[in-house]
């Protein structure tokens, strides 16, 4: 544990290292802005009433979008865990999403709901895939685990999937629940900036490179980076903390 928090510590001072040599290198604030002019936006930010309302709308964005993709992702997985039939219809509906492209998914979007209600959609097609995945595989470990023992005792299938299955994958889902809602974050954002969505972290992006407040940019920027870095953690402990209570 402790060698792990030292190679952070390290890496952090890498990065910060880095930034440093090339801003001197640069010498353009418009390209990359100094450290502390960056931690100086940063703290503005911390004091502005509307930095935390778009957070919040963001934030709440991002939940709706994962949420959305929980629940799909797992009653399409528990589905395809008992059907090879429909694991074979979900397959190539699965692929597509994963290869649509964002930008043309927001276009379509912005043409049929409101610039508050896209990001949310392409967020929650991509994240769909992704859980769909994480959760089919570990039922499909558990299934190859203790699928013989629950047919010799003739458990039903709806409780063999909600009362054997789903419980014994969750440690392993929630290992890579972090990574998704991270992504989930870093999309909605995203498409905040492309649907020039009003009072979100996208949207106050956008607004800091149209007035050229690269540091203010820089500042979100990091913000999101770090967010999405403590929600993994999170889900990491938390996926810990199971494995420990199921023990």
């Amino acid at each position: 544990m402790k060698k792990n928090i030292l190679f952070s510590a390290l890496a952090l001072a890498i990065l910060w290292l880095t930034w440093m040599l090339l801003y001197f290198l640069i010498g353009n604030d418009y390209v990359l802005p100094s450290f502390w002019e960056t931690v100086a936006a940063m703290g503005r930010l911390f004091t502005d009433v509307s930095f935390w309302r778009a957070f919040g709308n963001t934030f709440l964005r991002t939940l709706e979008a994962f949420a959305l993709a929980v629940v799909l992702g797992s009653l399409l997985a528990a589905l395809a865990c008992v059907s090879d039939g429909l694991r074979a219809f979900f397959a190539p509906i699965v692929s597509v999403l994963r290869t649509v492209p964002t930008m043309a998914i927001i276009l379509l979007l912005l043409l049929w709901t409101s610039h508050a209600v896209a990001p949310v959609i392409v967020s929650l097609l991509v994240l769909f895939p992704a859980f769909y995945a994480a959760m089919l595989a570990a039922l499909d470990e558990v299934r190859a685990e203790y699928g013989l023992v629950a047919r010799a005792f003739r458990v039903s299938r709806g409780k063999k999937i909600f009362g054997l299955y789903f419980p014994l994958a969750a440690p392993s889902v929630l290992g890579q629940t972090g990574p998704i809602l991270s992504m989930g974050l870093k999309i909605t954002v995203s498409g905040e900036v492309l649907a020039q969505t009003y009072r979100s972290l996208g949207g106050m992006m956008q607004d800091a490179q149209l007035s050229l407040e690269i540091p203010r940019l820089l500042a979100l920027t990091i913000l999101v980076i770090v967010l999405g870095f403590v929600l993994e953690g999170l889900f990491a402990l938390l996926g810990k903390l199971v494995v420990r209570w199921r023990a």
